[in-house]
């Protein structure tokens, strides 16, 4: 029990911090899952990463495999639960009160500071994920092609992501 415990905690304050997407997180949930409590090994890690890309709500679906692995479908239960009820809470308050709050100063003003953090943590993500996964020539030209597919054409990330499974799969 006290491993459900464990999980529950751990995803209730990373659910506290799921600010500007899951991305941001990919630096934190490394170091927690791989690092502190080796719930996964960094291949695994990154496993988990590429596969929660085919899901609704990525990261969270990492949250879920993870604690499947850690718990068994309890875990996976657990953890899917309590890394969602902190932002489904603070949503219900907000969605109360927001007619109140969408004009307020403060309010704003810590969003406008959020968002460079935000920028930065996805940019530390990036960088952590290129050093840990891009281990040869192969994985440079994937990342390259897809990177310029994604960003000069008007090509479905969803087919960008396929390609690149393909392309890993033909050139193993």
């Amino acid at each position: 029990m006290g491993s459900m415990l464990t999980l529950a905690w751990i995803y209730f304050r990373i659910g506290l911090i799921f600010v500007g997407g899951g991305y941001v997180l990919i630096p934190l949930l490394k170091h927690i899952m791989v690092d502190q409590y080796h719930w996964l090994t960094m291949r695994q890690f990154l496993d988990g990463l590429a596969l929660s890309q085919l899901t609704p709500g990525p990261l969270a679906m990492l949250a879920t495999f993870t604690g499947f692995r850690a718990g068994g479908f309890a875990g996976g239960m657990v953890a899917t639960l309590f890394i969602f009820l902190p932002c489904v809470l603070l949503m219900l308050v907000i969605g109360r009160n927001y007619h109140r709050l969408k004009n307020t100063d403060i309010i704003n003003s810590t969003l406008d500071g959020l968002l460079p953090a935000v920028v930065g943590l996805v940019a530390a993500a990036a960088w952590n994920l290129g050093v840990s996964s891009l281990s040869g020539l192969k994985d440079i030209l994937i990342l390259v092609v897809g990177f310029a597919i994604f960003k000069w054409t008007k090509v479905s990330p969803m087919i960008v992501i396929l390609g690149a499974g393909l392309a890993g799969l033909a050139f193993q």
